[in-house]
C-alpha cells in the first residue's frame, strides 16, 4: 500500500514525545498548585493554553503509535502537529504580558522539543 511502510522503531521520536507529554503534565500540575498558592501565576489564559496542549499530548502519542506500525500518513501527522505546536508556542510566548514568565519558559521549551520532533520526522524520510 502507498501509505504504509514496514514497521520501524522510532526511539528518538518516542523520547521527544515522552518529554513533551511530561512537560505538559508538569505544567498542569504547576498550574493546579499555583491556582491555590499564587493565583496571579495561574491566569485563565494559562489554563486555556495548558488544556489545548494537553489535547495534543494525547493526540501526538496516538499518531506516533500508528507511525511506528509503518503509517506514512501518521508520521506526516506527527510532523504537522509538531510544526503547529512550534509556531503557536513561540508566537504565544512572545505576546507581552499574556502569560507569566515561568509559562513562557515552558512554551519555549516545548518549541525546542518540537524542533527536535520535526528534525527526526524530516530526517526519517531521507
Amino acid at each position: 500500500m502507498v501509505n504504509e511502510v514496514r514497521a520501524r522503531p522510532l526511539g528518538r521520536l518516542c523520547r521527544l514525545v515522552g518529554i513533551y507529554v511530561a512537560v505538559v503534565a508538569a505544567t498542569i500540575f504547576a498550574l493546579a498548585v499555583l491556582s491555590a498558592a499564587a493565583p496571579s501565576q495561574a491566569p485563565t489564559e494559562a489554563w486555556v493554553h495548558a488544556v489545548i496542549v494537553a489535547v495534543f499530548a494525547v493526540l501526538l502519542p496516538l499518531r506516533l503509535r500508528a507511525a511506528e506500525r509503518g503509517s506514512v500518513r501518521a508520521a506526516r501527522a506527527v510532523g504537522i502537529i509538531a510544526a503547529v505546536l512550534l509556531v503557536v508556542n513561540v508566537v504565544q510566548a512572545l505576546i507581552p504580558d499574556l502569560y507569566p514568565v515561568w509559562m513562557r519558559v515552558e512554551m519555549i521549551g516545548i518549541a525546542v522539543v518540537m524542533v527536535g520532533v520535526i528534525a527526526v520526522v524530516v530526517g526519517d524520510r531521507t
